[in-house]
């Protein structure tokens, strides 16, 4: 069988080949890197977050039994060219790159990862709190331009302590749940969000479940960890943030499309609340000129939180194991149309 990889600058092809070749010994892997991510991803109607040329990889994928990609896209068209398509591979834990839908009418497995970024993702999370709230990066800035700023040692804008405080963490999936766990190692009472999470996930933190008005009213901190959904789109508006602290800080390294930034660029500008951090915005790259970014009490980076080496190993590694466990007849561990899993019928040719 005919395997197609699509890596990019950090799913790299490489990685891709050498996990397919561990999990299907004697099958063709033929593919290459597209420039994500020195060139930033699209949207259209159809998915979203996607780069790479439709036209290239149809070339290469017309006669392949399985695609694997990362960011590369795969609409209904490039499905359509692919008649011995059986199944998609996606290291990402949301394959918004990829028409599931489309794919589903043809008979085509999709599989994804979620999870494989979520220790880079509450490792970064925890690192930008602590670097908003403690004034770190302020104070590189600062230093790094020439700049002793003492005044950092002033009452006034001397950094908080976690300990003690209390936490608000929606969401507590991969990422979310590591969160709330370190969050409550270093002394912070955790309330959680997440109407979908069991009582277990709850427990074994432990975290208190509450309403999200509960949650923005209490909280000290906010941390968002939801996945985006048309349901979560503006979870976070301006009558949310007004339920906050003026002491409060919010924290973002989700998705942008969860936060109302023009909301919160007025409640940082007018003091309403203490600060944010902020890894995603919407859109994406976001506009260099936005006063967002020059305000005082923001700490911001370039949606980089699932970013570290292991991430893009461990994608590839997951992919290419539950791919293996489809074309043997087990059941996968993440399939985003499992329904089709029983006509399923896949077979491995060396």
């Amino acid at each position: 069988m005919k395997i197609v990889a699509i890596g990019d600058g950090f799913v790299q092809f490489r990685f891709l080949e050498q996990a397919l070749h561990r999990h299907f010994p004697g099958n063709e892997v033929v593919g290459f890197d597209t420039e994500w991510p020195t060139y930033p991803t699209q949207d259209d109607q159809e998915i979203q977050e996607w780069y790479g040329s439709v036209e290239q990889i149809q070339e290469l994928a017309h006669d392949a039994g399985m695609l694997v990609v990362h960011t590369a896209p795969a609409p209904a068209r490039l499905l359509d060219s692919c008649p011995d398509l059986k199944a998609i591979g996606v290291c990402r834990g949301g394959p918004v790159n990829v028409n599931v839908r489309a794919a589903t009418e043809r008979g085509i497995v999709v599989l994804n990862a979620p999870g494989r970024n979520g220790v880079a993702t509450a490792e970064f999370t925890i690192g930008m709190i602590l670097a908003e709230m403690r004034n770190i990066a302020r104070g590189h800035c600062a230093l790094s331009q020439g700049l002793w700023e003492g005044d950092l040692y002033q009452f006034e804008r001397a950094g908080a302590e976690l300990e003690g405080k209390v936490a608000g963490v929606v969401g507590l999936g991969a990422v979310g749940g590591r969160v709330a766990s370190t969050l409550r190692a270093l002394g912070m009472r955790v309330l959680a969000h997440d109407p979908f999470a069991p009582e277990a996930a709850f427990a074994a933190i432990p975290a208190e479940r509450a309403t999200l008005p509960q949650l923005l009213q209490n909280s000290d901190l906010v941390t968002l960890h939801a996945r985006l959904t048309p349901e979560t789109r503006g979870l976070i508006g301006a009558a949310e943030i007004a339920m906050l602290k003026p002491t409060a800080y919010l924290v973002n390294t989700a998705r942008g499309g969860l936060l109302d930034y023009e909301a919160l660029y007025l409640a940082l500008k007018e003091h309403r609340i203490a600060g944010a951090a902020l890894d995603v915005f919407s859109p994406e790259p976001f506009p260099l000129d936005h006063p967002l970014l020059r305000l005082p009490n923001v700490t911001v980076a370039p949606h980089i939180a699932g970013c570290s080496r292991e991430t893009a190993t461990r994608g590839a590694e997951i992919i290419a194991a539950d791919l293996a466990r489809l074309f043997s007849g087990e059941r996968p561990r993440s399939c985003c149309n499992p329904q089709i899993l029983p006509g399923f019928s896949g077979h491995l040719v060396g």
